[in-house]
């Protein structure tokens, strides 16, 4: 299946790669990165492999980091990336965004 960003994803993904880069360094944004990648592949190929999100049955919630959840459901024969969110937040922000 082909994978994609919605609009918001590909904001709070450019937020994430420039606070790793700020904040952290560039060795660490490649892993980041090399880490989506990997679980852009799993999503593409086995789009059920991930738990379904409890707030809503029609996405799904991958777990990159402990920090970062990525957010995704299937369209047809496409996966969208709806969203990527900081597990450090408060619960009830992710709510509004699904």
């Amino acid at each position: 299946m082909k994978v994609y960003l919605s609009k918001q994803a590909e904001f709070k993904l450019d937020l994430i790669l420039i606070y790793l880069l700020e904040e952290w360094n560039l060795k660490v944004k490649d892993d980041f990165i090399a880490l989506l990648r990997e679980k852009i592949i799993q999503i593409s190929t086995l789009p059920n492999s991930c738990p379904k999100s409890k707030v809503n049955k029609e996405i799904f919630k991958c777990v990159l980091t402990k920090q970062i959840t990525l957010y995704y459901r299937i369209n047809n024969n496409d996966v969208e990336i709806i969203t990527f969110f900081d597990n450090r937040q408060n619960p009830k922000r992710k709510t509004k965004l699904l």
